[in-house]
């Protein structure tokens, strides 16, 4: 493997778990992504105290935690089965699941949940609890799609817009670093989103397209510096669909990242339609990193 550059702080790997298949496979997934940062695995488990005890016996109370601390244990022997020498810390939260992985993260850790489940962190994904904790993400989070086994190739896909991306992009190079695998910067350019209707703009498409690609480049060569032996491609995707690109992508991929988008003020969401799309789609595990906020703001 290569040696790791400073850069940005990789901390501890926070997963949720349900029970339910995909969870399980989050788990597994997280623990290979805490071995290769060589920090410690938080497995989560989320109650929610304070509505069960609204309408549930005392009885059912402890049912409920003891079935809790059950999938815990199953968990982390699945886990050391696999990697022996992983830290693993597990944790019955009496928290509603978002606000249970918030608390045990920390600033430079990493959530993760799978794309589906019982309920509760298994419905991270597609419900409006999951949708929360990614369009208003203060950390990485990382939904497990996929299966990468059987890939060739270890293949990081980072998806450019523009120069602003260069805050998180430095962290999905260290992904990249990590797996020992080639980076690529994926930036899909559609010449209707910047013309319109103006059809006499259409001959200065070239210029525009050539311009979208410079971008890239210094990007790219600016990793190329930091990152010493990292391979650095740079793709300029065409197309209507700047998800369906993306979602492509990822059919080659073992880890698809994408830059939380920069809010106004530092309100509002982080995680745009495209970014939607993408995680109902995607092929691999999707990470969503916040970007940067400008100065003066504040994360929320």
């Amino acid at each position: 493997m290569r040696n790791v550059p400073a850069g940005p702080v990789l901390g501890a790997v926070v997963v949720g778990v349900d029970g339910s298949a995909q969870a399980r496979a989050a788990a597994l997934w997280a623990a290979g992504e805490a071995d290769r940062r060589r920090t410690e695995l938080r497995i989560v488990y989320a109650v929610d105290l304070e509505r069960i005890t609204r309408a549930a016996s005392p009885r059912t109370i402890d049912e409920i935690y003891r079935a809790g601390h059950d999938l815990l244990r199953d968990t982390v022997e699945v886990v050391r089965a696999r990697y022996p020498d992983l830290a693993v810390e597990r944790e019955l939260s009496r928290r509603d699941c978002v606000p249970a992985l918030y608390e045990t993260a920390g600033p430079h850790d990493t959530i993760v949940v799978g794309n589906r489940g019982l309920g509760g962190f298994g419905t991270l994904m597609l419900g409006s609890v999951g949708l929360d904790v990614l369009a208003h993400a203060r950390r990485p989070v990382v939904i497990v799609r996929g299966e990468s086994a059987g890939r060739v190739e270890a293949v990081v896909v980072a998806a450019v817009r523009d120069a602003g991306d260069a805050d998180w992009l430095r962290f999905a190079a260290r992904e990249a670093e990590l797996r020992d695998a080639s980076l690529k910067l994926l930036s899909v350019w559609n010449p209707l989103s910047r013309v319109g209707i103006a059809v006499t703009m259409l001959d200065d498409m070239n210029e525009m397209a050539r311009g979208a690609e410079r971008h890239v480049e210094a990007l790219a060569g600016g990793l190329r510096e930091e990152f010493t032996g990292l391979p650095v491609a740079v793709e300029i995707g065409g197309g209507m669909s700047a998800a369906g690109t993306l979602v492509e992508a990822t059919g080659q991929a073992d880890l698809l990242v994408l830059g939380g988008r920069r809010r106004p003020l530092g309100f509002g969401p982080t995680l745009g339609r495209v970014a939607h799309a993408v995680l109902h789609h995607a092929d691999c595990p999707v990470l969503i990193v916040p970007r940067e906020s400008a100065r003066g703001e504040e994360e929320r």
